[in-house]
């Protein structure tokens, strides 16, 4: 018997941290035999792309065929892929992200048994074969009669970083800041000036302290360093008389014109460096969430000194925001605008989690010398760090999940 293997999926975290751990996982118990099993991902569009999902799935060597997000809706409405793939005669199709309904309507399509991996929600319950769900009170929120459908299979974050390999240019008692500023430009603009801000701050009164910033995969180097140049970047003054050279030695470094060393961290995933972090600085998105799974204690940023700076809104905002001469204006207006709304909501995948702060969300205009003295009384009381790291691990799920979804898939494709 021949199966197909189709994973639904959307965004670069759920690329990195459901679809990767899976797709081994799949190839472990199934093989590599091609002529027995076919690992194909489609991708759906996701508010927090970066343009580079596809690569990054293709860099799988465990995925046979990749589609890009901007193909999926016309597969969705006609059933064929931009490269019109063939599809063997039983499958599954396993949902890693996006939404849920669209598992239903492709695995129909196909007369394929359908999975789907509920982080937090269930949906679609009639039309969905199986669920494997990261709790077990996510069960006891369903109609009795569809019970049968779900099984506790844990958190797929949770095994994250275990089989990273050790990173030796760091003692086991280095004082070790992460840096995650993000990989888009709106973010890198205040993101990294600000960065560069604490870093100094904090390097004044405790020089021990080593920076490294986690470098997006689909980032490069020179892009990364042009944001710490006033010749590019426009916003670095709002931060105050900060900037930075790249040296592309081994490893690679930012420093800043008063001498701080940021050391450039390149592999992917990360799990290895931020796992030696103390203390993590962070923007809003997935990292949050690999943060968090990783228990690695987060102080999450959202500078807004420049108001038009952000123009990645969807819809008729979007097109006001990007017109030409007055974009600038519509951009602040509509940033200031969902700046007041979106105050007092919580915006770090723990937080939302746990229905509380856990880490702390500083947006605003802010000014790295108060944050400097946030993450050193964080430093300077290990206990803190401590409690926030245990916060973190108590919201998520059992470990072991891919392993138990793999169960589920290998159990559907017996009935086939």
């Amino acid at each position: 018997m021949t199966i197909d293997i189709l994973i639904l999926s959307n965004g670069p975290g759920e690329l990195v941290t459901w679809v990767r751990p899976v797709v081994q996982t799949l190839r472990e118990k199934l093989g590599y035999d091609r002529a027995f099993v076919r690992i194909s991902v489609i991708l759906s569009p996701c508010p927090n792309a970066s343009g580079s999902e596809a690569a990054i799935a293709r860099s799988y060597p465990e995925i046979d065929r990749v589609q890009a997000a901007e193909h999926f809706f016309p597969f969705l409405l006609s059933g064929k892929t931009v490269e019109n793939w063939d599809w063997r005669t039983k499958g599954i199709v396993l949902f890693l992200g996006g939404d849920q309904f669209f598992t239903a309507i492709i695995g129909k399509r196909l007369k394929y048994r359908t999975i789907v991996y509920a982080e937090w929600e269930a949906r679609w319950l009639n039309w969905i074969d199986r669920f494997g769900v990261m709790k077990a009170d996510m069960i006891t929120k369903i109609p009795q009669k569809y019970a049968h459908k779900f099984t506790v299979v844990g958190d797929l974050m949770a095994d994250l970083g275990k089989e990273s390999p050790a990173i030796q240019n760091y003692e086991p008692n280095t004082e070790l800041i992460g840096i995650l500023p993000g990989s888009k430009a709106a973010k890198l603009a205040s993101g990294v000036p600000l960065s560069l801000a604490i870093a100094e701050q904090i390097h004044r009164l405790r020089p021990q302290t080593r920076f490294a910033i986690v470098v997006a995969p689909t980032l490069d180097l020179e892009t990364l360093a042009r944001f710490a140049d006033p010749k590019y970047n426009q916003v670095l003054p709002l931060f105050g008389s900060v900037s930075a050279e790249l040296y592309l030695e081994e490893p690679p470094f930012l420093l800043t014109k008063n001498g701080v060393k940021l050391e450039l961290y390149t592999q992917s995933p990360a799990y290895s460096l931020l796992k030696k972090c103390c203390l993590c600085l962070t923007t809003i998105g997935a990292n949050t969430a690999e943060l968090g799974s990783l228990g690695v204690p987060m102080i999450v940023l959202v500078p807004m000194q420049q108001m038009d700076a952000i123009r990645t809104w969807n819809g008729i905002p979007g097109l006001l925001v990007n017109l030409p001469l007055f974009g600038s204006g519509f951009a602040t207006v509509i940033n200031w605008l969902a700046w007041k709304m979106r105050q007092g909501k919580l915006f770090a995948w723990p937080n939302i989690w746990a229905q509380e702060e856990i880490v702390p969300e500083l947006i605003g205009k802010l000014e790295p010398q108060a944050l400097a003295e946030l993450a050193i009384d964080y430093l300077s009381h290990p206990e803190k760090l401590a409690e926030m790291r245990d916060r973190l691990r108590a919201v998520r799920g059992e470990s072991g999940a891919a392993t138990k979804l793999t169960q589920i898939v290998c159990e559907e494709i017996s009935l086939l």
